[in-house]
């Protein structure tokens, strides 16, 4: 067995030894935590396309991006977000996790903001019409709606942003050598380079009726 990082005595164990690690959080960081969606909060999510969803049950964790046009989010009222759950790959991990455990938790984004906007809450799937037909595209509604009662929100620091360089690194372009879903099909199916090639633009073509 690999006992990297295993080592007992260099493991933090108790919240007494984490906070004796890390010290108090700041006063602001406390008041910033809210139990609705503030004003500006709201403003964020509607300029938000692209969130990410933690959830998790007793077969695991799972941590499913999520992203449309930017306000492709509703929200109800200020304790109440409506989520679509579009056309995917039918794993459903996330739904399945919220069934077992409603407990879940959203991190949005605006390109080029270095600021995020977290959720953390309580969810359910419904597929009430009325709901599904508040998110119509291209004539199509979605499976289910992921709605999310609102129990912790709070807008988050921009370091991690920062330090990665994410979105001035982001606007130079995939850097040569990271993986597509041709290489990943390729290593999945024991195939080529050329197999992944192919495959890549195959899949390219195939999303073009598969967003919705």
């Amino acid at each position: 067995m690999n006992s990297v990082g295993n080592n007992e005595e260099f493991s933090v164990n108790t919240i007494e030894e984490v906070e004796d690690l890390y010290g108090v959080p700041s006063d602001s960081a406390i008041k910033k935590q809210t139990t609705k969606i503030v004003e500006p909060g709201r403003a964020f999510i509607e300029a938000s396309p692209f969130l990410l969803m933690a959830t998790s049950s007793d077969a695991g964790v799972d941590c499913s991006p999520k992203g449309d046009a930017p306000g492709f989010v509703d929200i109800l009222d200020d304790r109440t977000l409506l989520i679509p759950d579009r056309i995917g790959n039918n794993r459903v991990d996330g739904i399945r996790n919220i069934i077992s455990n409603s407990k879940v938790g959203i991190i949005f984004m605006v390109p080029g903001s270095d600021v995020t906007y977290r959720v953390n809450g309580k969810a359910r799937v419904s597929i009430d019409p009325s709901f599904l037909d508040r998110f119509i595209v291209r004539n199509k509604r979605p499976r289910a709606v992921i709605v999310v009662e609102v129990e912790e929100a709070f807008h988050h620091c921009p370091k991690a942003f920062v330090r990665s360089k994410f979105w001035s690194e982001g606007a130079k372009g995939v850097p040569d050598g990271v993986p597509n879903s041709g290489a990943f099909a390729a290593y999945r199916d024991g195939g080529d380079r050329s197999y992944a090639e192919k495959y890549e633009v195959d899949y390219q073509e195939r999303l073009k009726d598969r967003l919705y």
